[in-house]
């Protein structure tokens, strides 16, 4: 993990995304208007969602036990109450406040123990960047004024999704294929997908069959089907790249 963010820097991150979501939802004319990127949810109910997870992984932290969750009363009651938006600020902040106390290196639960990322607070808080950065997309794209995740997290959530998102999910099920990522940025990746599921920067020698290009945030956001493959460049078999973004599993 030695190209990872240094911990401060990821605790800013979630702060400054956290932020930027309260943002989005403060100027929104309507807490009750649909999330393009989760149409199930209202602006509203996307608020929700990441106080409670945030508060779900503050408690899991402060729990330092890696073999399991922690009990529903450790998490206490994640039930908004009062002001929406100040709720959801005390829920950063506990979040925050655990992972500083924790420090990077603690053990905790985490439901990626299947992928090859570690389960220390430090991995969650890495996955909280991302959290809170999607999320900010989506509520910026509620209100009409979607913004292009930071480059350096974006740069930091392809190697991140590459290894936890698609780490769990176990056998690719389809034709085994080598994928290859490039960021206008400058970083790129290769993945093998196989039976024994997805592997990042694998050892052996051989071409991708398939290239997706485009900026950091656009790799991150297609993979998250926030945004079409369309807007990216594909070279090689663009059925694969579908077939990678369908197997994916995001929220």
């Amino acid at each position: 993990m030695s190209d990872v963010p240094q911990f401060p820097a990821l605790l800013s991150l979630i702060d400054d995304r956290s932020a930027a979501l309260r943002d989005a939802a403060a100027a929104a004319p309507d807490l009750e208007a649909r999330v393009p990127g989760c149409p199930d949810w209202t602006l509203r109910d996307l608020v929700v969602h990441l106080g409670e997870v945030q508060r779900f992984w503050a408690a899991t932290v402060r729990a330092a036990d890696a073999g399991g969750p922690p009990s529903p009363e450790a998490i206490g009651d994640r039930t908004p109450h009062g002001d929406l938006l100040d709720w959801f600020g005390e829920s950063t902040r506990l979040l925050l406040a655990a992972l500083r106390e924790a420090g990077p290196d603690a053990p905790s639960w985490t439901w990626w123990g299947a992928s090859d990322a570690p389960q220390t607070s430090g991995a969650v808080a890495r996955h909280q960047v991302q959290e809170a950065a999607v999320h900010a997309y989506d509520a910026q794209e509620t209100i009409g004024k979607p913004e292009p995740l930071p480059a350096a997290e974006a740069v930091d959530s392809m190697s991140e999704f590459l290894v936890v998102s698609l780490g769990v999910l176990g056998a690719w099920p389809h034709r085994p294929a080598r994928v290859a990522f490039r960021a206008v940025e400058g970083p790129a990746w290769t993945v093998d997908l196989t039976p024994d599921g997805a592997k990042l920067s694998p050892a052996a020698g051989g071409a991708a069959v398939t290239t997706l290009h485009g900026s950091a945030s656009d790799l991150v956001l297609a993979l998250y089907k926030r945004i079409p493959l369309s807007r990216l460049r594909i070279d090689g078999d663009a059925e694969v790249a579908r077939q990678l973004r369908d197997w994916t599993e995001t929220e």
